[in-house]
Formats: structure tokens, sequence, C-alpha cells
């Protein structure tokens, strides 16, 4: 019986045989049609998984954001890096740890300018990160930017991180500049935001030092970049906007009766700040203030500033005697400082060959060009 219908229809049970990739006769039910449909329809899943995987990625980082913004209110906290720097400082972690995190990670500075400033070999603060960043992980503590009533808790390891940020910008631990403004420009904007948000007499000293120490920037090397100390400097180029803003900080801070370390040495910084000249500098009365800093705050660098203010007041000879004392304990045996203060003073005594001996232990510390050429000059008028 044939067939009314224009097209032939497959009737046969047995497989069809194939003539040139297809059934004689039969037209596949599983053909390319259906292989396009298949690829296609598994691409549309895969975009819509992945649309799907973006959106819940957008929410995620909008509750994200939220949370921040949320939390940043919450604390008073506006500026940017002042926020990460409250968040990172986690009471939680050793308050060495805290600062040198902090500074990594945050501000920016190496692990050598991290060493520099804490007087501790590169690998060693390099362990100390490693360490801080393993028992975040591990504690599973959250980083979530504190509460305006936690900021207190803090204050003190942010305090430091920004004095430290300072120090590198105030003299530079290495490179070929005495100074990197940068940094001190952002440590004094970050000190304002700190007094303005917590007015407390640290931030207040804090600030106030930073103004102090800054007010003698143009002073401190020639026009050829070289390095100037404090009694040879032109006074007259000092900054007298910053020093009275830097001093009436100072007022502030030590007429709260709460005195801490950054006001003692901001004090210190006024007592030079507000002196005619070298000659006329208040030793007795600097000595007074690091007799008292060293109580509160010792520190191998505080002994060493203070008997350099001895030498001042007292003669080289006294002077000499302390810093001797203190290398002999070996705690700055690796500061370059040390040694240059202690050439500096046998120099002034006569004592050419243990002037020489100490130059040329500094020289061999410095790291910054600038020191280095003025060491090098030393150590040239010596032999001379």
């Amino acid at each position: 019986m044939t067939s009314t219908s224009p097209r032939r229809r497959c009737t046969t049970p047995s497989p069809p045989r194939w003539s040139a990739g297809r059934p004689r006769g039969c037209r596949p039910t599983r053909g390319r049609g259906w292989s396009r449909g298949r690829f296609k329809a598994i691409d549309g899943l895969r975009r819509r998984a992945r649309f799907d995987a973006s959106l819940a990625q957008i929410a995620s980082d909008l509750d994200a954001e939220a949370a921040a913004s949320d939390a940043a209110e919450e604390s008073g906290i506006d500026d940017d890096r002042l926020r990460l720097i409250f968040t990172c400082c986690h009471p939680a972690l050793p308050p060495d740890a805290r600062v040198a995190l902090t500074l990594r990670e945050v501000c920016g500075l190496t692990t050598e300018q991290i060493a520099a400033a804490f007087l501790t070999p590169p690998p060693t603060v390099a362990q100390r990160i490693v360490r801080a960043k393993a028992k975040i992980r591990d504690a599973r503590i959250p980083y979530q930017v504190p509460s305006r009533s936690d900021l207190g808790d803090r204050l003190d390891s942010v305090l430091h991180v920004v004095y430290l940020v300072y120090n590198e910008g105030y003299w530079a631990s290495s490179g070929d500049r005495l100074t990197r403004s940068d940094l001190a420009d952002e440590a004094i904007r970050l000190g304002r935001l700190l007094v303005a948000l917590l007015p407390e007499p640290e931030a207040q000293g804090l600030l106030a030092l930073m103004l102090l120490h800054e007010s003698r920037r143009a002073a401190r090397t020639t026009p050829a970049g070289e390095l100037v100390l404090l009694e040879d400097q032109d006074r007259s180029r000092w900054d007298r906007q910053r020093i009275a803003e830097g001093a009436a900080l100072v007022a502030r801070a030590l007429g709260s009766r709460r005195v801490g370390p950054f006001a003692l040495q901001a004090a210190i910084a006024a007592v030079h700040a507000e002196s005619p000249g070298a000659d006329r500098t208040d030793w007795r009365e600097i000595v007074g203030l690091y007799d008292v800093l060293a109580r509160i705050a010792p520190s191998p660098v505080v002994e060493l500033n203070r008997a350099a203010a001895v030498a001042m007041r007292d003669g080289p000879a006294a002077g000499l005697a302390l810093i001797d004392a203190l290398l002999a304990r070996r705690e700055l045996d690796d500061y370059h400082l040390a040694h240059s203060a202690r050439a500096e003073l046998c120099r002034r005594l006569g004592r050419r060959a243990e002037a020489r001996a100490s130059y040329a232990r500094a020289l061999d510390l410095a790291r910054q060009e600038p020191e280095r050429r003025f060491l090098e000059r030393r150590l040239a008028e010596l032999a001379g």
C-alpha cells in the first residue's frame, strides 16, 4: 500500500543502515539541530549561573559596603586610612605586632624601614608580621571597624603608628634624601584628625611634637641637600607659625595633668624651638624633662638623648661617660646615631683616635646618603 503523504516515514523497527553519516530514508531523531539546541541550553544555564553568582557577589559587596558605612558612622572616623589604622590595631594582637602589621599593610612602610624604627633586625620584624597574620587567621579575629567606645583602647597603638610614620618622614632610614615630606605631611594630617576625633593629651602631644620638629625642615639641609646639625641651623628659617601652634598644644597637654611620653617629647621640642640659639637653650630644663620621660617610658634611645643633653649642660666628658655605659650594655651596638654621638663628644674632647673609630663605626651602619656624607666629612677633618 502506497502512502499518500508527500514525505516518507521510517516504518521499519530494525536499525537503519547508514549512508553518508545518516540513516537511509529516515531523518535522524538526534541530529545537528538537537546538538545545537542542547549546547545553547547549556550555555544559557552557564550564563544564568554566572549572572546569579554576579548578583550574589554584588549583593555581598553591597552588604559589606553598607556594614562598613554603618561601622564608620558609628565610630565617627570619616577618613579611610585612619579607619584602617584603628581597625588593624586590634587589641588581641601584641602591641609590637599590631604596630608592625599596621605600618606594613596600611601605611606602606617596608620591613627594613619598620626594623629601623624598632631597632630590630628585619627578619625579626618579618616574623612578627607573619605571626600576627597567623593569629588573625587562626583566632578568626574579625576585620571590622571598632565602635567609638572601643577607640580609646586602641589609641596608644594608633599614636605609635602615626609617630613612626612621621619619624621615617622626618629622618629617613635609608636613601638619598634626609627627609620624606610625603610621609611627614601624611602623619601630621592623621595627627590633626586624631586630635579632632579624640582630643586626649597624648594625641595633642603627638601633633605638637610633629609640628615643632617640622618647623625646622627648611633649615635642616643646605640647598645641596647636605645635613645641618641643630646647633648650626639658621633659626630665622624656622616656621614660627608651626612653632606657635605646637607650643599651644603642648600647653594644653601639660595642663591636663595627664602627661605621657609624646607630651613630654613635645615639651622638649618646644624648649628647643623657643630658644634663640643653641648656646642660650635651657639645657637644665631639657635634662629634667628627659629624667621624667626616662621614668615613664624608659628606652635606650631616651637614655642616649638624655646623655647628649647632659653633655650640653655639664660638658662633653659627662655625656661621654653616660654614652659609654649605654654602649657597654650593647643595646645600641647597631644604632649608628649612638656611635655618631660618641664620636662627636670624643672630637670635642680632642680624643681624635677614638672619634675616628666611632665615626667609622657609624659610617658602617648608616644607610642614608646625607648622613654618610656628613660622617665622611668628619672623618676627613680628623684625618687632616
